[in-house]
């Protein structure tokens, strides 16, 4: 039987998604609803359209190919410029509107393929992943939501004797993570908040799940790279890295090969939610400066050494 699922990109030559050179595959969906995500084009699990208006070169193709009139090409007032326009109530998604598009102003955020087409995109950077220790990273979106899928990449990565990693937010059940534990060589996963509450608050789900997850992942002496995207309002204060940071150093203490690892925020998403037609919650936020991150470090290495920031 053909395992298929949806992903919405594949990204070639990352060298931030796990040692060495590798290829992440993003793939779709994600239980998690965090406001500063920064591929919110990954958190439904179906294909959406993306739309781009300052790519947009007003060439017509779109309007005149689309049989639901949900581009409209019109000067709003006298003396504009023309303007763009994309209905997405009248939008089916029958992707001829992108296929027409040239510039590139209309896009699918996601798409179905098969395991043996994503393996193959990964195995043409095989010389890259040999020469620096690199390997393939499933990431998303979530991609224990799609645990089929999931697992058969990783299982036939490795039997290329490829490296595998994932990059995941642990919040599903532990027998789904158990059945890709054997195919994974790397696993990476948030850990937001300590509070439930205010994980919730943050990210629209508990933390209960992810700390036991988190938990019993240490126990299986793998290596695990915990992360903390230090957010704005949510997690940036010395208290709640330390907090963070104590909590991994006790999972590091049944496995010596945890670390942890600090990611600064950023707002390079703003176009991709416009894109998608969402609200940019997190626009107001500043990435915190090098200044606050380098103390983060040092309070994060009170508890353990195995940490490095971005």
């Amino acid at each position: 039987m053909t395992i298929t699922g949806i992903v919405f990109n594949i990204q070639r030559f990352s060298i931030h998604d796990g040692p060495g050179i590798r290829t992440t595959v993003f793939l779709k969906g994600c239980p998690l609803q965090c406001f500063w995500c920064h591929n919110p084009e990954g958190l439904k699990l179906k294909p959406e359209v993306q739309f781009f208006p300052q790519r947009c070169i007003l060439c017509g193709e779109c309007v005149a190919i689309c049989q639901q009139d949900a581009h409209s090409i019109a000067v709003a007032e006298p003396g504009t410029a023309p303007l763009h326009t994309y209905d997405r109530e009248r939008c089916i998604r029958c992707g001829e509107c992108i296929e027409a598009c040239c510039a590139e102003a209309v896009q699918f955020a996601g798409k179905e393929t098969t395991v043996e087409a994503v393996v193959a995109e990964a195995l043409r950077d095989r010389a890259f992943y040999e020469t620096s220790n690199g390997g393939v990273t499933l990431s998303g979106g979530e991609p224990m939501l799609q645990p089929d899928f999931t697992r058969a990449i990783l299982q036939a990565c490795k039997a290329e004797g490829v490296h595998t990693a994932i990059e995941t937010s642990a919040h599903c059940s532990w027998e789904l993570l158990q059945k890709v534990l054997p195919v994974t060589d790397l696993i990476m996963m948030d850990i937001k908040h300590l509070d439930s509450e205010k994980h919730r608050w943050a990210t629209g789900v508990p933390n209960h799940r992810i700390l036991e997850n988190a938990q019993k992942l240490a126990q299986t002496g793998m290596p695990i790279i915990f992360r903390i995207p230090v957010i704005p309002t949510v997690n940036d204060t010395p208290e709640e890295v330390s907090a963070i940071a104590a909590f991994v150093a006790a999972c590091r203490a049944n496995n010596p090969r945890v670390s942890l690892e600090l990611l600064p925020f950023h707002r390079l998403a703003g176009d991709k939610y416009a894109s998608l037609g969402f609200d940019y919650r997190a626009n107001d936020l500043k990435t915190p400066p090098k200044e606050q991150m380098a103390a983060f470090l040092a309070v994060a290495k009170q508890h353990l050494a195995e940490v490095i920031s971005r």
